[in-house]
């Protein structure tokens, strides 16, 4: 499987720890660090910190895969991890993890839903539990997301991991079946619901057997009262 990979020149950092990471940064670089299993030890480099922002500037984002050029020799990598300023959003530091073609790494994925559920369909609301799943996938196989279908989901069910056919290539590791979507009842019939059966609650103005304002049958309202007993008390001579 061929690779299609984003370029990015560095050069080999001398020294590690705080201080030659400022001298690199006064430099007018990022210092950056590569590890991974296959490698002895970990690799100091330091890079033009625009130029990995336009080499991560793809629909994957942080799951691109970067061809990394050190002083001649090219690593096939992943950004990992970055460290921004708070204030300036200056990039401070990059470590990225080296990959192999036919080696799986492990990598966060968004998940999209498709389609328009039969719950939803029935006034339901569909939410959305978990945004992004982690997987392992051979870096050539990483997608741009997993499309997840809800449309027979109806109200009152929910979508587990264990119920989503994942593409070719992609394991999730771990036992954990968690929650990806449910479709709720909507809440405003939950609150008519909880009102109407409530101990004692009143009928609604207007509701069948609750007889209106001034009808016959109806108790008088308390300003009826008044004028009613006024108008039974003789007037005054």
């Amino acid at each position: 499987m061929s690779l299609n990979v984003s370029k990015l020149d560095a050069k080999t950092r001398v020294g590690a720890g705080k201080g030659f990471a400022r001298r690199t940064r006064m430099e007018g670089f990022t210092p950056a660090c590569v590890y991974g299993k296959h490698i002895e030890k970990p690799l100091n480099i330091a890079l033009n910190g625009k130029a990995l922002r336009a080499a991560i500037n793809t629909p994957k984002k942080l799951n691109t895969i970067i061809g990394l050029m050190v002083d001649g020799v090219e690593h096939t990598v992943m950004l990992k991890e970055y460290q921004l300023d708070p204030v300036s959003k200056e990039l401070l530091h990059a470590d990225f993890i080296a990959v192999r073609e036919n080696e799986q790494v492990k990598v966060n994925i968004p998940l999209q839903l498709v389609g328009k559920s039969i719950g939803v369909a029935e006034g339901g609301i569909l939410s959305q539990m978990r945004r992004e799943l982690e997987v392992w996938a051979l870096p050539g196989a990483i997608p741009l997301n997993i499309e997840i279908d809800v449309s027979a989901m109806k109200i009152a069910t929910a979508m587990h991991i264990n119920d989503v056919k994942l593409p070719a290539g992609i394991t999730v590791k771990g036992g954990h079946n968690f929650t990806i979507a449910v479709v709720t009842a909507p809440e405003v019939e939950k609150v008519a619901e909880v009102v109407a059966a409530a101990p004692g609650a009143a009928p609604a103005a207007g509701a069948a057997g609750a007889p209106a304002a001034g009808a016959a049958g109806a108790p008088a309202a308390a300003g009826d009262k008044k004028d009613a007993g006024a108008a039974k008390a003789p007037a005054k001579k």
